[in-house]
Protein backbone atom coordinates (compact mmCIF):
# COMPACT_ATOMS: atom_id res chain seq x y z
CA UNK A 1 0.00 0.00 0.00
CA UNK A 2 1.45 3.38 -0.87
CA UNK A 3 -1.28 5.74 0.18
CA UNK A 4 0.59 8.29 2.09
CA UNK A 5 -2.41 10.43 2.65
CA UNK A 6 -3.25 7.43 5.32
CA UNK A 7 -2.22 6.98 8.94
CA UNK A 8 -2.21 3.59 9.90
CA UNK A 9 -4.20 3.13 13.45
CA UNK A 10 -3.34 0.04 15.44
CA UNK A 11 -5.47 -1.72 18.49
CA UNK A 12 -3.08 -2.23 21.33
CA UNK A 13 -2.40 -6.35 20.42
CA UNK A 14 -1.09 -4.60 16.73
CA UNK A 15 -4.26 -5.28 14.49
CA UNK A 16 -4.57 -2.65 11.99
CA UNK A 17 -8.42 -1.18 12.41
CA UNK A 18 -8.32 1.57 10.28
CA UNK A 19 -6.85 5.06 9.12
CA UNK A 20 -6.65 8.83 10.08
CA UNK A 21 -6.79 10.89 7.05
CA UNK A 22 -5.37 14.47 7.71
CA UNK A 23 -8.07 17.06 6.63
CA UNK A 24 -7.34 20.50 7.91
CA UNK A 25 -6.22 20.91 11.09
CA UNK A 26 -7.85 17.52 12.28
CA UNK A 27 -8.13 13.64 11.21
CA UNK A 28 -11.07 11.80 9.18
CA UNK A 29 -11.52 8.22 10.61
CA UNK A 30 -11.23 5.55 8.01
CA UNK A 31 -12.07 1.86 8.49
CA UNK A 32 -10.75 -0.86 6.47
CA UNK A 33 -13.30 -0.86 4.03
CA UNK A 34 -12.63 2.67 3.31
CA UNK A 35 -15.41 4.74 4.36
CA UNK A 36 -15.43 7.67 6.38
CA UNK A 37 -16.18 7.46 9.96
CA UNK A 38 -17.58 11.23 10.82
CA UNK A 39 -16.42 14.39 10.09
CA UNK A 40 -12.64 15.72 10.53
CA UNK A 41 -11.77 15.32 14.43
CA UNK A 42 -9.32 15.49 16.76
CA UNK A 43 -6.46 12.93 16.67
CA UNK A 44 -7.75 11.34 20.00
CA UNK A 45 -11.27 11.37 19.07
CA UNK A 46 -10.08 9.89 15.98
CA UNK A 47 -8.54 7.18 17.22
CA UNK A 48 -11.94 6.19 19.91
CA UNK A 49 -14.13 6.71 16.40
CA UNK A 50 -11.81 3.71 14.93
CA UNK A 51 -11.71 1.36 18.30
CA UNK A 52 -15.12 1.92 18.98
CA UNK A 53 -16.18 0.54 15.28
CA UNK A 54 -13.56 -2.40 15.73
CA UNK A 55 -13.59 -5.44 12.67
CA UNK A 56 -16.60 -6.93 13.54
CA UNK A 57 -18.59 -5.45 10.31
CA UNK A 58 -16.08 -7.56 8.66
CA UNK A 59 -17.69 -10.80 9.56
CA UNK A 60 -20.88 -9.55 9.01
CA UNK A 61 -22.60 -10.61 5.27
CA UNK A 62 -22.70 -8.19 2.35
CA UNK A 63 -24.41 -8.11 -0.84
CA UNK A 64 -22.66 -7.84 -4.15
CA UNK A 65 -24.89 -6.65 -7.11
CA UNK A 66 -23.61 -8.18 -10.20
CA UNK A 67 -22.90 -6.61 -13.84
CA UNK A 68 -26.37 -8.51 -15.09
CA UNK A 69 -28.34 -6.88 -11.48
CA UNK A 70 -28.19 -10.47 -9.83
CA UNK A 71 -27.88 -9.53 -5.86
CA UNK A 72 -25.25 -12.29 -4.58
CA UNK A 73 -25.13 -12.67 -0.89
CA UNK A 74 -21.34 -12.74 -0.20
CA UNK A 75 -18.64 -12.63 3.00
CA UNK A 76 -15.10 -10.45 2.72
CA UNK A 77 -12.35 -12.64 3.08
CA UNK A 78 -9.44 -10.53 2.56
CA UNK A 79 -9.25 -6.88 2.78
CA UNK A 80 -6.42 -4.31 2.02
CA UNK A 81 -6.30 -0.43 0.95
CA UNK A 82 -5.27 -1.98 -2.51
CA UNK A 83 -8.70 -4.40 -3.01
CA UNK A 84 -11.41 -6.19 -1.43
CA UNK A 85 -12.05 -9.63 -2.03
CA UNK A 86 -15.70 -11.53 -1.36
CA UNK A 87 -16.84 -14.36 -1.54
CA UNK A 88 -20.21 -16.33 -2.08
CA UNK A 89 -21.63 -16.91 1.21
CA UNK A 90 -21.86 -20.91 1.20
CA UNK A 91 -22.45 -21.33 4.69
CA UNK A 92 -19.64 -23.28 5.34
CA UNK A 93 -20.63 -25.62 2.74
CA UNK A 94 -17.58 -27.96 1.22
CA UNK A 95 -19.58 -29.16 -1.79
CA UNK A 96 -20.27 -26.27 -3.64
CA UNK A 97 -17.64 -24.22 -5.83
CA UNK A 98 -15.84 -21.04 -5.01
CA UNK A 99 -17.13 -18.02 -6.18
CA UNK A 100 -14.60 -15.24 -5.50
CA UNK A 101 -14.98 -11.40 -6.23
CA UNK A 102 -11.91 -9.29 -6.47
CA UNK A 103 -12.92 -5.38 -6.49
CA UNK A 104 -11.33 -1.72 -5.29
CA UNK A 105 -10.84 0.06 -2.97
CA UNK A 106 -12.66 1.82 -0.91
CA UNK A 107 -15.66 -0.43 -1.08
CA UNK A 108 -17.30 -0.04 -4.30
CA UNK A 109 -21.12 1.22 -4.39
CA UNK A 110 -21.79 -2.31 -5.69
CA UNK A 111 -20.97 -3.99 -2.29
CA UNK A 112 -23.40 -3.27 0.69
CA UNK A 113 -23.78 -4.48 4.20
CA UNK A 114 -27.25 -7.26 3.99
CA UNK A 115 -28.55 -5.46 6.84
CA UNK A 116 -32.59 -6.61 7.09
CA UNK A 117 -32.94 -7.73 3.32
CA UNK A 118 -33.46 -11.38 2.73
CA UNK A 119 -31.78 -13.27 -0.20
CA UNK A 120 -31.79 -16.83 -1.88
CA UNK A 121 -29.25 -18.70 0.32
CA UNK A 122 -28.18 -20.31 -3.10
Amino acid sequence: MNRPDLIEHRRPDGELVGWLRPEGEGFVPVDLLGRELGDSVDWLTGEEQLEARGLAYLADPYVLLLGDGTELRVRITEVSADRIVVKKDDFGAIDVPLMRFELGWPMPPELTPLGDRELPAW
